[in-house]
């Protein structure tokens, strides 16, 4: 079995950044890609940003510039830097990955979320 824990996730003020980290545990033979989500209330989960595993990162245009996605791959580990918040970033921040628990298997992998909310 293979676990996402999220943390880092909280209440900070329009401008402010926060770091969001995801640690994966488990039966891990390797991890391909890895990115963070997020749900807004009464929205659909959208990708935030996205890395492969070399280290290729790609982001959704409302956060470009602003978000910073990176991964440790031998911790198997994703980290999200988060400047500048903004209101329309208040979400619930999903951890996902594409994990091989053995060479010919794959595995789709969520955690469990961690709120952000910005207000002043």
């Amino acid at each position: 079995q293979v676990q996402l824990v999220e943390s880092g996730g909280g209440l900070v003020q329009p401008g402010g950044s926060l770091r969001l980290s995801c640690a994966a545990s488990g039966s891990i033979f390797s991890i391909n890609a890895m990115g963070w989500y997020r749900q807004a209330p009464g929205k659909q989960r959208e990708l935030v940003a996205h890395i492969t595993t070399a280290g290729s990162t790609d982001y959704a245009d409302s956060v470009k510039g602003r978000f910073t996605i990176s991964r440790d791959n031998a911790k198997n580990t994703v980290t999200l830097q988060i400047n500048s918040l903004q209101p329309e970033d208040t979400a619930v921040y999903y951890c996902n990955a594409l994990v091989l628990p053995t060479p010919i298997r794959t595995l789709e992998v969520w955690g469990q979320g961690t709120l952000v909310a910005v207000s002043s």
